[in-house]
């Protein structure tokens, strides 16, 4: 035991200039002599407490006494020794800077007015998520990209406004904030590099009326599988998927009954099998983006309440199905742009309801007179053709406020054209 105490004191002895040193202090020989024999041990309880770490240890020995002296001096230094003795001190320390560097009056000074006309705070590429955010209780939606094991703690609930939430290439967990969203949240915005990253909280979120999903499915039988659950969704109004498929999931349709806007984005890949869009007859706006359509699906004219048709980057060469429109008395906005049309049909002239018509970057050489029998248009874009002459009738759509011919070989404009007063 004496050897022990031998070897023990001269170790600390050895230690005592580098302690000197660092803590600018001279410690007399005989306080070592008295006090190591009896401090065995050294406590962190007032630590734990404090902090909220449980798993930090108690320690004995040289590193008990080392640490005794430096709470001495600075009992801030042993409080961070002793987080950093924690295993999860580095996350904590991660928290603590996280909260420093980003305090609420910095996130609020970011805050913006977005699309939707919400208060919106976009974070990127963080190591984590700030707990200042749930001060800034005036916040409407939060976008967050690439920042991975984000947990939401059940602060969220300050912030009452809170209506959207953006997932880009985000890990989230929500645990105790699942009550808070599934009440609160209207939109939905999750991009994701494979279709196991979807959070399956999100089947649950019965007020949520926006859902948009951007990623790649990777096999068949999963694009259905992952949607399945879309029945739940009882408030759903607007569902934007950009992806990768062959027809239409049937869990779409499962909520074909209350959905009203499907926008299909589908990055080239064809789509077939459309006959599903017959039982989506509350839609009123329709997408199909770069579908590698070659013709008008039928299917689209059995939606009696259509107001909005978008057709934008297919194969389109002939649109003689355009006559079938005239029975979709609602339609007012019709886009054919960016395909391959090269004439447009007499059968236009049957379409007396368009206010608001999209021929841009198309094939077209020449304008047809019966094209402005639609007297009700108010938007004209034929730019990006081949275009070289403009009828006289131009003159009778005297509700235009917008005409484009840019792009195209038009070397004159018609009198008449100075007839559309608006």
């Amino acid at each position: 035991m004496q050897s022990h105490n031998g070897s023990l004191v001269l170790k600390v002895v050895l230690l005592l200039p580098m302690l000197r040193w660092c803590l600018w202090i001279y410690v007399p020989l005989h306080f070592v002599l008295v006090v190591l024999p009896v401090l065995k041990e050294y406590s962190f309880e007032y630590v734990r407490q404090e902090t909220g770490i449980d798993d930090i240890p108690d320690v004995k020995n040289d590193f008990a006494f080392m640490l005794h002296m430096i709470d001495q001096y600075d009992p801030l230094y042993s409080k961070r020794f002793a987080v950093f003795l924690s295993e999860v001190s580095e996350n904590k320390l991660k928290q603590l800077n996280l909260n420093h560097e980003w305090t609420a009056e910095k996130l609020r000074q970011r805050l913006k007015v977005n699309t939707s006309n919400r208060l919106e705070l976009q974070l990127f590429m963080l190591s984590g998520l700030p707990d200042t955010i749930f001060e800034v209780t005036e916040l409407q939606s939060l976008k967050l990209e690439i920042i991975n094991n984000v947990t939401i703690p059940a602060s969220i609930t300050q912030l009452e406004d809170l209506q959207e939430l953006s997932l880009y290439q985000c890990s989230l967990k929500i645990h105790t904030a699942t009550s808070f969203l599934k009440e609160n949240l209207k939109v939905l915005r999750v991009k994701f590099d494979d279709n196991r990253e979807l959070p399956h909280w999100l089947y649950g979120l019965r007020s949520l009326e926006e859902l948009h999903l951007i990623g790649s499915f990777s096999h068949e039988t999963s694009r259905n599988i992952i949607l399945e659950s879309l029945r739940e969704l009882k408030s759903l109004k607007t569902l934007a998927l950009k992806s990768n498929f062959t027809k239409i999931p049937q869990s779409i349709v499962d909520v074909s009954s209350h959905l009203q806007r499907l926008h299909m984005h589908n990055d080239g890949t064809k789509l077939v099998m459309l006959n599903n869009l017959k039982k989506m007859v509350n839609l009123v706006q329709l997408e199909l983006v770069h579908c590698d359509l070659e013709r008008i699906p039928h299917a689209v004219f059995s939606l009696a309440n259509l107001q909005d048709l978008d057709l934008k980057e297919n194969n389109l060469k002939s649109i003689e199905e355009i006559l079938s429109f005239q029975h979709l008395r609602k339609l007012t906005c019709l886009k054919l742009w960016h395909n391959a049309i090269t004439y447009i049909p007499e059968h236009i002239k049957k379409l007396g309801s368009l206010e608001r018509l999209y021929f841009s970057h198309n094939k077209i050489e020449v304008l047809p007179s019966h094209l402005f029998l639609c007297n009700k248009l108010r938007y004209l874009d034929l730019s990006n053709n081949d275009i070289r002459f403009i009828p006289p009738e131009i003159g009778v759509l005297q509700s235009l406020q917008y005409f484009s011919v840019t792009c195209n070989k038009i070397e004159n404009l018609p009198d008449e054209l100075f007839f559309c007063k608006n």
